[in-house]
């Protein structure tokens, strides 16, 4: 078992910058990969960015070039820059993590990140 909590969530202008955080306890040497996903309101949940164990990243199309995804050096945390924030990128924000040898998911309670115009 994995357990997830998220951090750093808020309200914050067009154009600003937030941080989210998310530290891994439990079984974390089964991660695989960690990540962050977003559900806007009345939308389905869509990728933001993943990033391996070894460090490989992966990010949805429209966050590219503005968010940043890295790990803790104990591989037990998961950290998003956002930079550059739009109104289109107000969402719960969850992160996510794949556990061995089965790739199953585990997932966080989700913060909440709103962007004014």
């Amino acid at each position: 078992q994995v357990q997830l909590v998220e951090s750093g969530g808020g309200l914050v202008q067009a154009g600003g910058s937030l941080r989210l955080s998310c530290a891994a306890s439990g079984s974390i040497l089964s991660i695989y990969d960690m990540g962050w996903y977003r559900q806007p309101p009345g939308k389905k949940r869509e990728l933001v960015a993943t990033i391996t164990s070894g460090g490989s990243t992966h990010y949805g199309d429209s966050v590219k070039g503005r968010f940043t995804i890295s790990r803790g050096s104990a591989k037990n945390a998961v950290y998003l820059q956002m930079n550059s924030l739009k109104p289109e990128d107000t969402a719960v924000y969850y992160c996510n993590a794949r556990s061995l040898p089965l790739y199953y998911n585990y997932w966080g309670q989700g913060t909440q990140v709103t962007v004014s115009s």
